[in-house]
């Protein structure tokens, strides 16, 4: 039986011949990279460079607004970072609340008292006292049991100071006006 050779023709390719392989140009020296590097202290028209910094910095100012409405951590003042002041937000805002109607009430007290009538003057003030009482007492119970769900959901060693404040100042304020914007619908009680 004989054996037949069989020659397998191989082509070794260099690098430099290889397609799409190298880098196509000379390696830059040093003075032409500095030169690519120099940029100018002062922009050469300087209205034009003041527009796009305003420009730059309105976008910026647009993206964190949106971003700390749709209650983003990274955009949000310190006041309102951290979990359990998400938790106290969304728990004030699953609610009802007195505080929210406070201003309302106090416009229609202030045009009440420009009737000329001293009797409904003097009701409309004892009324608003007696509604500041009542929202008074809403926001101490608010914090009552904000205080006591956080510690159910946080542990009561790991409760953060201020939340008690947080949650009534939340409370006060009409629920469209409040920013963080609120996040959960009302009644939507967090767990």
């Amino acid at each position: 039986m004989a054996k037949t050779k069989t020659t397998v023709d191989e082509t070794i390719e260099t690098p430099a011949e290889t397609p799409g392989s190298g880098k196509g140009h000379a390696t830059p020296s040093r003075k032409e990279r500095e030169a690519a590097n120099k940029r100018p202290l002062v922009p050469g028209d300087r209205k034009e460079a003041a527009k796009e910094a305003r420009r730059k910095q309105q976008e910026l100012r647009d993206r964190a607004r949106v971003g700390m409405a749709n209650g983003e951590e990274k955009y949000m003042p310190v006041r309102d970072r951290g979990p359990q002041r998400r938790f106290v937000r969304d728990w004030v805002d699953a609610r009802w609340s007195l505080g929210e109607f406070l201003i309302p009430v106090m416009f229609l007290v202030l045009i009440a008292t420009i009737v000329p009538i001293p009797d409904l003057q003097a009701y409309t003030m004892l009324a608003l006292y007696a509604f500041i009482g009542i929202v008074i007492l809403d926001c101490l119970f608010l914090g009552w049991r904000v205080m006591r769900a956080v510690r159910e959901k946080f542990g009561a060693d790991k409760v953060e100071r201020g939340l008690r404040w947080y949650a009534t100042m939340r409370a006060l304020q009409f629920r469209r006006l409040r920013l963080p914007k609120p996040q959960v619908k009302r009644g939507d009680y967090p767990s």
